[in-house]
């Protein structure tokens, strides 16, 4: 019988190999070793001479064996092989292992003088002799066949594959190989039509030439349709789960002439802006249509994304609906619900009712809480992971607020959603996402924008202290944030770890550079170097990070708020959503270690009122390095969306992508957010026509499979809610 792509490696290949690919890269079909694609191609005109080998990478080379033998070990059971090969310049050594000596000499035999043959390892070097232990290697099976090949070998491509220690790039071509040889027909996930209109390949021709490409020109034509099938795939998923979203009945929430929202707006004390109105106006009539809102709000770090959601909470509490806004942290959490019920004031609170619940809670407070929510009495609710626990029931959730979603799990967000009857869901995030990115990870949800900020904000200025160029600017940083303080100021100063001398650090700080030490600056170090620092050593100073107990960070966030700290030496526990208008000062120590979107967060938590913000950015980085370049990109624009796109050119896709669920990176093999863009356009364009006359994909049953091989329904939540 054929393979077909949904057939077991174990049936392909037998159990032994399949138990290694599992092993090794978590495959299990047919399906998942093909789309395991070359990382890159050797050519061979071009392999890396012998004599030019670098000493720690992985290489692929052609050379002819000089000298074998075999011999028993000398200290130690077992045997090895000695091998010398050379190129026709330069020479190496190969050594080999065996368990016993007539093993060694089986291969000492098969490596005879005289053989070539292409041999892929890793450089080592031994008494000054450069080597390969335990290589992958084919060799050209006759003199005609060692011509042909050397022939071809300006022409035919060497697919390089990832690799590890147990399975070598040349082994997973072998085992591709066999699998291509017993593949039987494919299905299309492109329709015939679509193929020949947009001049790409078939599937087959497709996996044929990435695989085994005979000239350098068979690659791109396969990459390029086999890119389009991820990117039809993605969005027909993304299209479904919409659509699916769509047929569910929704409770509708109309707000009513004299009603919570029309009272709380009424109240407000300025004047929304243009933006504010626009999507609270997309909300509004998403909480009265037939289906529940799905919607993601992107705003600006300060730009009133809460204010927006409470509106929402109003107009579902005004049915007796209750909305759960779920916030990451506890800190996050207690934020929230002193800042909803500020804005709500002493008339509207008492009629809404919001309620914190969180698991760090003394037992009977939470179990009063628990106790308003079940009731119905509390019409807004906000917590952590709690509000997800099996004991938190609600009379009626109407409304699911998610702040800061990339920092929550899809199963995370079901659970919460699972705990009303359709409700409506509202996604917050302040780190401004490509559009690209959008339409790739969050290609379910329509997409509101907020951008304009509130009137009365003073503004941000963004400064690097470069320590690297002029390490007198340490000083200056201090004496500015004494200056700050001495006008009634309050100031924060975050760390990328705890305590540098442990170790400890927090999520969110990029990991050191290769060769780089980790950060200088823990809070735990910073505290007891300004405990004698001449003024900043006798002022009102804390600490705050992740491994506090609950109420300790929440009573030093309090205090902080109430301006009964004047110096808060912090972790990025207060990245988002903490908000005191009287600080004016962000110092960001080692500034390298934070990505873009994180440095962009953290300045936010400054110039929040009327007091005018300053972030000052603490680096030893190099000027030119890429680490140097993130931080002057922050301090250059204060502009988020621009900034996203800066560290999309920065970092790559891959780690701006990298924070999301599995569903997402395993649908992203060949697929590159940035480079393909109009690519992802044109697929989400070819996807709503197709599923407009189709949408259960009857008459496209290859789309219909690679979906469902490609997408498991774990993975399509998580690329719909995450």
């Amino acid at each position: 019988m054929p393979l077909s792509l949904d057939s077991t490696l174990a049936e392909a290949l037998g159990a032994t190999v399949a138990k290694s690919l599992t092993r090794a890269f978590g495959m299990e079909t047919v399906g998942d070793l093909l789309s395991h694609y070359p990382r890159r191609y050797a050519d061979p005109a071009e392999l890396t001479p012998i004599r030019e080998l670098p000493v720690g990478e992985n290489v692929t080379i052609v050379a002819e064996v000089l000298t074998s033998s075999a011999r028993a070990m000398r200290n130690r059971r077992g045997a090895m092989v000695e091998v010398i090969i050379g190129d026709g310049i330069g020479k190496m050594s190969l050594t080999f292992f065996a368990k016993s000596l007539d093993q060694a000499k089986w291969r000492a035999d098969q490596l005879a003088v005289g053989r070539r043959g292409i041999f892929s390892g890793k450089v080592g070097e031994f008494n000054g002799v450069t080597q390969f232990s335990h290589p992958e290697y084919e060799l050209f099976d006759d003199e005609d066949e060692a011509r042909r090949r050397a022939d071809a070998r300006a022409t035919v491509p060497i697919p390089i594959y990832p690799a590890t220690a147990s399975l070598a790039s040349m082994q997973i071509a072998r085992l591709i190989g066999r699998v291509l040889d017993d593949l039987g027909p494919l299905p299309e996930p492109l329709p015939d039509d679509v193929r020949r209109r947009e001049e790409l390949l078939t599937a087959r021709e497709a996996l044929e030439q990435i695989h085994r490409p005979k000239t350098r020109t068979d690659i791109d034509p396969a990459v390029r349709t086999l890119r389009m099938h991820e990117a039809l795939t993605l969005q027909t998923a993304l299209l479904q789960q919409r659509d699916a979203v769509r047929a569910l009945s929704a409770t509708a929430r109309p707000a009513h002439p004299g009603g919570l929202l029309e009272r709380f707006d009424a109240a407000l004390p300025y004047t929304l802006t243009d933006d504010q109105h626009t999507v609270g106006a997309q909300i509004a009539k998403d909480l009265v249509g037939a289906w529940p809102m799905n919607r993601l709000v992107q705003g600006e770090v300060g730009s009133g994304k809460t204010l927006v959601a409470l509106r929402a909470m109003l107009q579902v509490a005004e049915s007796g609906g209750q909305a759960a806004l779920i916030a990451p942290t506890e800190v996050l959490a207690g934020q929230h619900l002193r800042s909803i019920a500020k804005m709500l004031g002493p008339e509207l609170s008492p009629l809404v009712m919001p309620t914190l619940l969180t698991g760090q809670m003394p037992a009977a407070d939470r179990r009063k809480a628990a106790l308003r929510v079940a009731s119905g009495q509390a019409l807004i609710v906000v917590g952590t992971h709690a509000l997800l626990g099996e004991k938190t029931t609600f009379a009626d959730l109407g409304l699911v607020v998610v702040d800061e979603q990339h920092r929550f799990g899809v199963e995370q967000r079901e659970a919460l959603r699972a705990k009303g009857s359709s409700p409506h869901a509202l996604v917050l995030t302040a780190t401004p996402i490509p559009r690209t990115v959008a339409m790739t990870v969050f290609g379910d949800l329509d997409t509101s924008v907020i951008r304009t900020m509130p009137a009365g904000r003073a503004g941000i200025q963004s400064f690097v202290a470069p320590l690297a160029e002029h390490p007198g600017w340490w000083q200056r940083v201090w004496q500015r944030a004494s200056e700050e303080i001495a006008q009634g100021r309050q100031v924060f100063a975050v760390c990328a770890a705890i305590d540098t001398t442990k170790k400890t650090g927090e999520a969110g700080a990029l990991p050191a550079q290769e060769g780089a030490n980790g950060p200088r600056w823990g809070v735990v170090q910073l505290d007891e170097a300004l405990s004698t620092h001449p003024t900043l050593g006798g002022l009102r100073r804390a600490v705050l990070h992740g491994k506090m107990p609950s109420d300790e960070k929440d009573a030093v966030m309090q205090a902080f708020a109430r301006g009964e700290i004047d110096l808060l030496l912090a972790t990025t526990v207060i990245e988002v959503g903490v908000d005191v208008p009287n600080a004016s000062t962000m110092i960001v120590l080692d500034a390298d270690r934070f990505g873009v979107s994180q440095l962009h967060q953290l300045r936010g938590r400054v110039g929040r009122g009327g007091v005018p913000g300053l972030c000052l950015l603490v680096t030893e980085a190099e000027e030119g390095s890429v680490a140097r370049e993130r931080v002057d990109a922050v301090a250059a624009t204060l502009d988020g969306f621009q900034l996203a796109e800066v560290d999309l050119e920065l970092r790559g896709e891959g780690d701006v992508l990298g924070s999301v669920q599995a569903g997402v990176r395993s649908s992203l093999r060949l697929l590159r957010v940035v480079k393909d863009s109009r690519l992802i356009v044109r697929a989400r364009e070819l996807a709503e026509v197709i599923l407009s006359s189709d949408p259960a994909l009857a008459a496209h049953p290859g789309l219909r499979e690679a979906i469902e091989r490609r997408v498991s329904d774990e993975d399509r939540a998580a690329l719909a809610k995450n």
